[in-house]
């Protein structure tokens, strides 16, 4: 269960549309590959910290049923699927009244001028931290017995970033392609924000809350 938890975790990660969208928006500005390359290495670094820090307090076996450790990762995964759910109606109800203007973040005003530390320091910021907090609690279930689980990890880790990867890899070879099928995606994800957060907070926080209750109860 909790190889399932975290690769679709890692899927969600990968395709949340806060961080992708400040993404974008770094590499499409003045030095943009440098940008999202300083993104890149803030947003591996964070994740790499998390998993390498949850390992090294949660041991190097499985947790056994009933342990300490077991119940800290089905508590985290409940209340990460608790927060995501009330993310996702909170955001469903404010859908159903009147639209508010939405006011850009102060950062985007000078992203042309922006420092790469600035771009490296913005990936951490941005990363969906109740996504995370549910990878640290599969992460604290699996342990870190078998080299096969140390790979799967690895796995976590590039597929929770492989949108930023090819957006990165298609600005440095091939840029104007690679612009126009940003912009894209940004104007995309502008229109449908709000949606995908209501899905996507929804459906993985039921999944967090139905499987951690499993396997409390078992």
């Amino acid at each position: 269960m909790d190889v399932i938890t975290l690769i679709i975790i890692a899927i969600a990660i990968a395709l949340d549309p806060l961080p992708l969208v400040a993404f974008i928006l770094l590499l499409t500005a003045k030095r943009g590959v440098r940008k999202g390359a300083a993104f890149l290495f803030g947003w591996f670094l964070s994740l790499a910290v998390i998993v390498a820090g949850t390992i090294a307090l949660s041991g190097v076996q499985p947790p056994a049923h009933g342990s300490a450790p077991a119940w800290v990762s089905i508590a985290l995964k409940l209340a990460a699927g608790l927060v995501l759910l009330y993310i996702g109606l909170r955001k469903r109800k404010a859908m159903a009244g009147p639209p508010k203007p939405k006011k850009p973040p102060k950062w985007q005003s000078g992203i042309d001028d922006m420092s790469w530390w600035f771009a490296m320091a913005l990936a951490p910021i941005t990363q969906p931290w109740g996504l995370i907090a549910a990878g640290v609690a599969a992460v604290i279930g699996l342990g870190a017995a078998s080299a096969g689980t140390v790979a799967l990890l690895v796995v976590f880790v590039v597929l929770a970033s492989s949108s930023y990867l090819v957006l990165e890899m298609g600005a440095a070879f091939r840029p104007e392609k690679a612009e126009r099928v940003a912009t894209g995606i940004r104007d995309w994800i502008e229109a449908h924000t709000d949606q995908a957060i209501v899905l996507g907070s929804i459906a993985i926080g039921l999944f967090l809350v139905v499987s951690g209750a499993y396997q409390a109860l078992t």
